[in-house]
């Protein structure tokens, strides 16, 4: 089973809780944009984009540079590289689980199906 630090793993599903970040992660996905650009088809204050903003970076998930009066993001890919690997395991397990049920139930039908002497 692969190992995580809890805490930035944590940090990263609390920050991806919220529709709204989820929104920005993913308009960063397609490359870096500048507050306004986040905050534009978002339904809040550019105020509370940029609290948003902070829990993402707070998580590892967004960086930020201020040059003159605009700050760009961009999305940290090694987080969300984390987050996947987590989830990747997590759907291994179950996959695997899924297939011994299956062969479980696969062997006790084909018992229940033979016939009695």
């Amino acid at each position: 089973m692969l190992q995580y630090q809890s805490q930035p793993l944590d940090l990263a599903f609390q920050a991806l809780s919220d529709s709204g970040r989820r929104a920005m992660v993913e308009r960063l996905s397609f490359g870096p944009a500048s507050v306004s650009e986040l905050a534009a088809p978002l339904p809040m204050t550019l105020s509370a984009v940029m609290q948003h903003l902070k829990i993402l970076e707070q998580a590892g998930l967004v960086k930020s540079e201020k040059v003159g009066r605009v700050r760009t993001c961009r999305l940290e890919i090694s987080a969300m590289t984390t987050v996947e690997r987590w989830i990747t395991e997590r759907k291994r397990f179950w996959e695997r689980q899924y297939d011994q049920l299956e062969a479980y139930l696969a062997a006790t039908e084909s018992k229940s199906e033979e016939p009695s002497t």
